[in-house]
Formats: structure tokens, C-alpha cells, sequence
């Protein structure tokens, strides 16, 4: 970082919370507070305790590490939680294409995985029509694995096109994986979604994907940003979940719209009366059992 020149005010301090946070390439306010509590007490030479940091503080040293950043086309950018309403920092690749940097932590096939993923969520069944869930179940995310890729660059042959085939177990690792470095979130219901992290990286890659045009001409608009706050919609109720304004209708956008389905609960009503009538089978085989 030297390389760059470091202005007035940058120190070790700075250099200790670039690192950290290149290190974690996430940050909350909660978690990034002991980790400026102790670049400030090595700065100040007095003991900086976490609760005493404020999001001020934070804010500085963002802002110190950005301009450190900037030459190398990285930015630390910040986002609230669709769920949780908690600001989430991220570092962002400002320039490249998103998925080609994974190259240098993923493998080709795991790589093809993410974009098979990606599709799954965005320009399959669960994105169509009424339904805007922009998520994937926990069965669907394995079986991914084993498909063909679906959208295909005209440059791209048939045999790469049919590259990153996982097995049930590689797509799982694979998953997990995803989870561990904050580019997925899973819900309590077993649905993947993309985090915050993934959301600002991946932002600009999304709607050049996806957005596109249908065979008549018109416009299909696949990745959604609510007209308030310009941020893009992926979970839950009829309104936006990030600056609270009110939309009308009652079609729900994210996991909810699957959730909310009939075919949905039709299927956990159905799942519900067969885990209840396995106990009365099993007594019935232990009566038999005593006779």
C-alpha cells in the first residue's frame, strides 16, 4: 500500500484495519468495533475499549482505507440488511467482472457452479411470471450441480457449456463454502439467497445479465430496485425492506412469494399428515411385535 503514498494522518492504525478488513472482506459496525478498539489503542497509546467506538470512527477509517483502495480499483461500499435493517460494509471490485475473480479462490468448475446458482435464482421457475423470489431451496441448489449450464455466451462450445458438473456432495461443500465467505445466506427455511456482499458486488454484473429483452422486444426486468432507495429488492413483504416505503398489491418478492403459495403449503400440509401418521404405523409394528 506504500506504493501509493500515505498522506497525513495514515498510520499503522490504518494499515491494521486495511488488512483486517481485506482479511474478513465483510464488516458490521458490531464486528468491525474490536478491531478498531485496538488499532486505536495502539495509535492513541491508551486503551480504547470496543463499546467506546462509534460509528464515526468507523466511518474514518473507511474512508482513510478508500483512498488507499482507489488505485486498485476496490472500494469499500456499504448496504442495509434486507432482514435485519443492520449496515453491512463490503470491499467491491469496481471494475472487472465479478465472477472472473473468483478464479483466483475457485476452481473452473466451481465457477460454472456459481453461474448455474445465479440463474437457478434469477431466470428460473422461482423468477417467472407473479413469482419474484430470487432465491433457491436447499434441494434445488444440489440438483443445480448436475445441470447443464443454462445461459451460454454464443463463444462458449457444448463442452463448456456442459463444464462444472458437481456431484451431491461437491455441490454441498460447495454451498457451504459460499455460506463461510458471505457470498450466501440461508434461511430458516432451507432457502439460499445472495448476501449484501454479493448484492453490491454483484450488482452491475445482475442487470447486464439479466435485465434483458424478451423475443417481442419488451423489456424483462428480472433484477428489482425499489423506486424509493435504488437498491436492488430480494426478500420479503409489499414493501421495501431497506427505506420501509409502501408498494400496493399483495404479491410478496423473495422467499415469502414461494412460502405464501398454495403449491407450497399444499405440499407442507401433505408433509405434516405423513410425519403424523408414522407414529401410529410404528405402534401398530410394536403391538404386532408383542403378540
Amino acid at each position: 500500500m506504500d506504493t501509493f503514498g500515505d498522506g497525513p494522518g495514515y498510520n499503522d492504525a490504518n494499515r491494521a484495519f486495511l488488512q483486517a478488513f481485506l482479511t474478513r472482506g465483510v464488516l458490521t459496525l458490531e464486528t468491525a468495533k474490536p478491531i478498531i478498539a485496538a488499532c486505536s489503542t495502539f495509535r492513541e497509546q491508551r486503551e480504547v475499549l470496543p463499546q467506546d467506538v462509534t460509528v464515526e470512527d468507523l466511518n474514518d477509517y473507511i474512508a482513510d482505507a478508500n483512498r488507499r483502495l482507489s488505485p486498485l480499483d476496490l472500494e469499500i461500499r456499504s448496504t442495509l440488511h434486507q432482514q435485519t435493517r443492520e449496515r453491512v460494509y463490503a470491499l467491491v471490485n469496481t471494475t472487472s467482472d465479478p465472477l472472473t475473480q473468483l478464479a483466483t479462490s475457485y476452481t473452473p468448475d466451481e465457477i460454472v457452479y456459481v453461474r448455474k446458482l445465479l440463474d437457478a435464482m434469477f431466470d428460473g421457475q422461482n423468477n417467472k411470471g407473479k413469482r419474484e423470489a430470487m432465491c433457491i431451496s436447499g434441494i434445488d441448489a444440489i440438483q443445480v450441480g448436475r445441470a447443464a449450464l443454462r445461459r451460454q455466451a454464443a463463444e462458449e462450445n457444448e463442452t463448456q457449456a456442459t463444464a462444472g458438473v458437481l456431484s451431491a456432495m461437491d455441490s454441498e461443500n460447495m454451498l457451504h463454502k459460499l455460506l463461510d465467505e458471505g457470498w450466501l445466506e440461508k434461511s430458516r427455511a432451507g432457502f439460499y439467497s445472495l448476501s449484501p456482499r454479493a448484492l453490491m458486488e454483484l450488482k452491475g454484473w445482475l442487470v447486464d445479465t439479466y435485465n434483458d429483452e424478451d423475443e417481442d422486444g419488451n423489456k424483462r426486468e428480472k433484477i428489482k430496485f425499489c423506486h424509493a432507495c435504488k437498491e436492488i429488492i430480494t426478500v420479503r413483504s409489499t414493501r421495501c425492506p431497506l427505506c420501509r416505503t409502501e408498494w400496493d398489491g399483495e404479491c410478496f418478492v423473495g422467499e415469502k412469494s414461494i412460502t405464501t403459495s398454495e403449491s407450497y403449503q399444499t405440499g407442507k400440509r401433505r408433509s405434516g399428515a405423513h410425519n403424523r401418521r408414522r407414529p401410529s404405523a410404528n405402534a401398530n409394528n410394536e403391538e404386532d411385535d408383542v403378540e
